[in-house]
């Protein structure tokens, strides 16, 4: 097994790609390697430097700290990766660990469609994802997760992109905030 890797818009994120199916449940964000009980996961979140893992369906995005280099982190990901895979694991994870939304009205379907369709495709290729919170008083507020969390340059990408596309398709949207 072959595992690629491609730079992200932000220095401290990296997409690795295995080649098979990472999540068959959505995108999911882990930042404390308490919070699953996955072997792969696990691991990863133990490498020295290691910040977060981002699931998406086909790739794994690893952030790390500011003092940590690539050269410390890449090749031992990949390994464990490799490892996961070689063991006969077919995916990383196989069931929805994501919130639900529950009963949401009209407006806010109509939010999450334009984010699905519109503007998570660009996030995702970068290494991340964005994800409806909720709508109030005009204020669409969303999660950045993966490569977009915690990067300075994201706040910009809301506020230019993001908001601009959900205000032209939807007047009653007036800002976006990222929580």
């Amino acid at each position: 097994m072959f595992v690629q890797t491609e730079t992200t818009p932000n220095p401290n994120s990296l997409k690795f790609l295995p080649g098979k199916i990472v999540s068959k449940g959505g995108s999911f964000e882990i930042t404390k390697k308490d919070d699953v009980k996955n072997e792969l996961i696990r691991n990863i979140m133990s490498i020295n430097g290691v910040e977060g893992i981002f699931l998406n369906k086909d790739f794994i995005s690893i952030n790390k700290y500011d003092g940590t280099s690539w050269d410390e982190i890449k090749h031992i990901v990949i390994s464990l990766i490799n490892d996961f895979y070689s063991n006969g694991n077919n995916c990383v994870i196989d069931k929805d660990l994501n919130e639900n939304l529950g009963n949401l009205k009209d407006i806010e379907k109509k939010i999450i469609k334009i984010l699905d369709e519109k503007i998570r495709p660009a996030v995702s290729k970068d290494g991340g994802d964005i994800k409806f919170k909720e709508f109030k008083d005009g204020v669409v507020i969303v999660q950045l997760q993966g490569s977009c969390s915690g990067w300075q340059s994201s706040t910009m990408t809301i506020k230019k992109g993001n908001q601009n596309i959900l205000c032209h398709y939807l007047p009653k949207v007036k800002e976006v905030v990222a929580i």
